[in-house]
């Protein structure tokens, strides 16, 4: 399965897309970013932003999209914003009628290094060792954390390889011999 993962945002807008196959392996096929900083009216922006994604999507071919919830700043103006470049990501992918999925911040944090609090350099740590990339392969914090939302999304749907398991019942139902019986 390939994955479309996104961390949006109308300055620099971060995409990844990983390939999972069974045993839960997980390849790169591409990453990047979008920015947009030198465009000065906020339309525009939204448009380079739906323009790439839409060239991203074209090239990769990607099964599923994931994408990054909102989450809030104290500055309400920048919130509102952010919800726009979600907007048209998601745009980009419902034209292509990929399924998308959508993340929050601490849950993305959480799956990929074990912290809701991790930091960006955590995360980007964890996104590279996951998908054995160099540390010479720099990009910027955003393509990390698309990848990031990408790998939580092959981890939450079982495309990782995995099973998932969705209760404890359920657990001990199908793994009768793990539980310890007193």
């Amino acid at each position: 399965m390939i994955i479309l993962g996104i961390d949006p945002g109308t300055l620099v807008t971060g995409y990844g897309v990983i390939e999972t196959a069974k045993g839960g392996k997980m390849t790169l096929v591409e990453y990047g970013t979008i920015e947009s900083k030198r465009i000065a009216s906020l339309p525009l922006r939204l448009r380079a932003i739906f323009t790439r994604l839409s060239a991203v999507i074209e090239r990769s071919c990607p099964d599923e999209l994931a994408i990054e919830s909102a989450f809030y700043h104290k500055n309400v103006q920048s919130t509102l914003k952010i919800g726009h470049a979600r907007g048209v990501a998601i745009l980009a992918g419902v034209m292509k009628e990929l399924p998308t999925s959508e993340y929050a911040p601490r849950e993305v944090k959480k799956a990929v290094t074990g912290s809701g609090a991790a930091s960006k350099d955590q995360v980007e740590y964890m996104v590279r060792t996951i998908l054995n990339l160099k540390a010479s392969d720099k990009k910027l914090p955003d393509a990390y954390d698309a990848l990031a939302v990408a790998i939580t999304h092959a981890g939450r749907t079982g495309s990782s390889g995995k099973k998932v398991v969705n209760s404890w019942k359920q657990f001990i139902q199908e793994n009768p011999e793990r539980v310890k019986k007193q």
